[in-house]
């Protein structure tokens, strides 16, 4: 009888884990400018209803796409799953961004939201039972540093702890526990489907402080900040989680999780773009670091996804 082989084999990424990397990188790309946009939205709007009249206008566009699918409703089961996707991207990510971006520019968010990969992969092994190995964790981290040190030699991170800057750390726990749930429930109900329940699950609150704060201050801007804000309801709040959950479904949540790291580079790309701030040209440099961690969580053996 011959003894087993000790030789572990280090596996590739398949056609299914491709798919969902390229999806994952789709999503990221569409969310890559929320930072931005929220910014332009929140100079005239109140943060209150940025966050929430954006879930209100997706939640219509949800219900649309529902309804035309004729999609089966959850059980009660994924209901209860349904409501922690719903804290943490339908009203905690929206809400905390916007009151902490009143106050600071999106490069700073761009620091904090850095964090968000890593989060989010301690949220699969919590919440999608997913148990990444020992290097994983290292190439994650080494590239949760690239960004980090990028952001802070380009002079990003200025001062001391300030309350936008809690805001921004409640978002990015509540945004990664949201991730981890949404991504691991969207191998049951799709993508497009679990952000769509999301939605509908959360318009009869959205809709009742959408109404509260328009009438305190009713809602007048200028024709960019209402583009901006249109930016906000199709794109970060409902096609981009089409591509995103079926990205961290497909691919694993905390292996899909860590094409986040690019996030905050693009996000100072479209800062420089959209509202005039500077950005070095070491972000070159740091987006290929980055991307070589982000290339070595994929090969990583062991349970990840």
């Amino acid at each position: 009888m011959k003894a087993k082989s000790s030789v572990t084999v280090v596996r590739p990424v398949t056609a299914d884990r491709l798919t969902g990397l390229a999806l994952g990188a789709l999503g990221v790309l569409a969310f890559s400018m929320s930072l931005p946009a929220t910014r332009v939205a929140v100079h005239q709007l109140d943060p209150w209803f940025v966050a929430f009249g954006r879930a209100v206008g997706a939640a219509l566009l949800a219900w649309a796409y529902l309804g035309f699918t004729r999609a089966p409703r959850p059980t009660r089961s994924q209901w209860r799953r349904l409501s922690v996707v719903a804290l943490g991207v339908v009203v905690g990510f929206p809400l905390f961004t916007s009151l902490a971006l009143t106050t600071q520019p999106s490069a700073h968010g761009a620091v904090v939201i850095a964090v968000l990969p890593a989060v989010t992969a301690v949220f699969a092994v919590v919440r999608a039972g997913e148990r990444p190995p020992p290097l994983f964790w290292a190439a994650a981290g080494g590239g949760l540093l690239a960004v980090l040190g990028f952001l802070a030699a380009g002079g990003a991170v200025r001062g001391a702890l300030t309350a936008a800057d809690l805001f921004l750390l409640v978002a990015v726990v509540l945004c990664g526990l949201g991730y981890a749930e949404g991504g691991a429930l969207a191998r049951e109900l799709g993508g497009a489907r679990t952000i769509c329940w999301a939605l509908l699950l959360s318009l009869p609150a959205t809709v009742v402080v959408t109404l509260a704060v328009s009438v305190v201050r009713p809602p007048r801007a200028e024709a960019l900040t209402w583009s901006a804000f249109g930016y906000l309801t199709v794109v970060s709040m409902f096609l981009g989680f089409f591509a995103w959950y079926a990205g961290l479904a497909r691919g694993g949540v905390a292996r899909v999780g860590q094409v986040q790291l690019a996030q905050p580079v693009l996000t100072l790309l479209w800062s420089a773009a959209l509202l005039g701030e500077t950005v070095g040209s070491a972000s070159v440099v740091t987006a290929l670091g980055v991307l070589a961690c982000v290339v070595l969580t994929q090969y990583q053996r062991g349970r990840v996804g």
